[in-house]
């Protein structure tokens, strides 16, 4: 079993319709069809959202993601229209722990991938190298070992996974299948592009970026960026001067709740049906502190 540990119940806001709740998002569409996105401090680590939360996350991924589209919006529009940084930003009756975690963002027609950039071996990634010496079913040269850097970024697409089941890789192959084979180069252009960009700026601040997931979607015929972008969620940040291939790297990202779960100390079985316990109070604090780290260290400001 997998999902969530307990199920959150939405804040109802007159004038906004609850969509959907995610493993960290929760969706709202205004009475001008726009989507109203605010980010919880809900984490999850082995397909469960845990039952502990990690304070100040939903704004650091916001606050983070916004910083991104700014570095990157010479290369592809993205879906916000304004964020809400301040009470006084948010929809009406909305509550005021929303601010800084919340964007009003353009209704999207979404691509149904999840359009990933790999520039190092890692995860998933390894694991099919190992068996077959491919990503993706794209062939890569002998030699490679956990954390070594490819010769090239590659685009390795997945499926979008529901709460609690795992996205599974594609080929790029499938990915012309169902969005046909203009969209699909497309997507595979915009997010080499934008893994480029990232991986640049991030190794301008000592961090690798190992790779990211993107999602897209059109408004009308444009490709518009859309989610969240280069955050410690939905990418692999190392730290450059740790980097030895070899073995798993640091990262700025749930490292210390994985080692926690997978731990004796948490008595917590992954291969059983029972939910992950709750997250002890310093690993919830480490946890934090790296996040708020990865932010700092990438866009050079002081986090508040």
């Amino acid at each position: 079993m997998s999902g969530f540990v307990e199920k959150p119940e939405p804040v109802q806001v007159p004038g906004l319709e609850h969509l959907h709740t995610g493993k960290v998002r929760e969706l709202y569409q205004n009475a001008a069809g726009e989507l109203v996105m605010v980010a919880s401090d809900r984490i999850s680590a082995y397909d469960w959202v845990l039952p502990s939360e990690i304070p100040d996350k939903g704004r650091v991924l916001t606050q983070l993601s916004l910083w991104w589209f700014d570095q990157l919006a010479d290369l592809m529009p993205n879906h916000v229209v304004r964020a809400c940084d301040t009470p006084e930003d948010l929809p009406a009756g909305a509550p005021a722990h929303w601010a800084g975690r919340t964007v009003v963002c353009t209704a999207l027609r979404m691509a149904p991938v999840e359009c990933v950039a790999r520039g190092y071996l890692a995860g998933s990634g390894l694991r099919e190298y190992a068996e077959n010496r491919t990503v993706c079913g794209l062939a890569l040269p002998e030699g490679l070992d956990n954390g070594s850097e490819l010769p090239a970024a590659i685009f390795t697409p997945a499926t979008k996974a529901a709460v609690g089941d795992h996205d599974e890789n594609v080929s790029y192959e499938e990915v012309a299948r169902q969005v046909g084979a203009e969209s699909a180069a497309e997507l595979r252009q915009a997010t080499l592009a934008l893994y480029s960009r990232g991986r640049d700026i991030a190794r301008e601040r000592g961090i690798i970026l190992a790779d990211t997931k993107f999602e897209f979607g059109y408004d009308g015929e444009r490709l518009v960026l859309a989610d969240e972008a280069l955050t410690p969620d939905s990418s692999r940040f190392w730290p450059a001067d740790q980097w030895e291939p070899g073995r798993d790297q640091p990262s700025f990202d749930k490292q210390f709740i994985r080692d926690w779960l997978t731990s004796p100390a948490s008595g917590w079985d992954r291969t059983s049906e029972l939910p992950p316990p709750p997250l002890p109070d310093e690993v919830v604090e480490q946890t934090r502190a790296k996040y708020v780290e990865a932010y700092e260290r990438l866009t050079g400001l002081t986090w508040s």
